[in-house]
């Protein structure tokens, strides 16, 4: 074969792979689009307090979630068998972000840890990579993370909102995290950095159920308004 219709054949091969990744791209920015609609509406946790306020929050978002797990499907469907790895850094941090929204959500609705299936199905990715097209441990652990920083700056808004007893309750929450945390040997380095950042998370919350203990303003049951379930 000639040296020419080599090369030109290099070029067909160049340009679907150009095509492919643009494609995936498109579909990264829906999910990002989406994402960012999700966070939007669930900002308004910081506005008001109350557990129906809340709940009604996330009654809100679900339809954003079902749009979610019908992108995910979209892009699943793009990805060749086998060459998820090549493609991944295209979709990472948006995984990492719903995976951040999808376990705040569980914990506004049920004041518990989200479970990594249970994260994956509202997401509609799967656990496994040999299932498919899924959710990487380190992801949804980063997912965790920023769901904490997020809980720290609540604890400090619902004390505006007129909900003393809610800091305590993170409270409890992270420091239960925390100790999670601190039993993985974490190898990846971002997620280790990211780690970090929890002990000031937790400490921002203790400080300010210490402030509130100190004037006398926690509840005598700070567990009185927690969700059921």
């Amino acid at each position: 074969m000639e040296t020419a219709a080599v090369f030109s054949d290099f070029q067909e091969h160049l340009d679907a792979d150009h095509e492919l990744k643009e494609e995936i791209r498109n579909a990264v920015r829906e999910l990002e689009q989406t994402a960012r609609e999700i966070q939007t509406s669930m900002q308004a946790m910081h506005q008001q307090a109350g557990n129906e306020h809340l709940l009604k929050i996330c009654e809100n978002v679900e339809p954003l979630f079902s749009k979610v797990r019908e992108q995910f499907a979209v892009l699943a469907e793009k990805i060749p068998a086998s060459q998820y790895y090549r493609f991944n850094d295209i979709w990472r941090f948006v995984i990492q972000r719903l995976a951040y929204l999808a376990a705040l959500k569980v914990y506004l609705m049920h004041e518990r840890l989200a479970e990594r299936q249970e994260t994956a199905d509202m997401l509609g990715v799967k656990v496994r990579r040999e299932d498919g097209f899924h959710m990487d441990l380190d992801d949804f652990l980063m997912g965790l993370l920023t769901m904490a920083s997020e809980l720290s700056r609540f604890a400090v808004n619902a004390v505006v909102a007129g909900d003393p007893g809610r800091p305590v309750r993170i409270s409890k929450f992270l420091g239960e995290l925390d100790s999670g945390f601190r039993l993985l040997n974490l190898k990846n380095d971002m997620l280790r950095k990211r780690f970090d950042s929890l002990k000031y998370s937790v400490q921002k919350v203790e400080s300010v159920v210490y402030d509130l203990t100190i004037r006398r303003l926690v509840p005598a049951s700070s567990g009185d308004n927690e969700p059921k379930g």
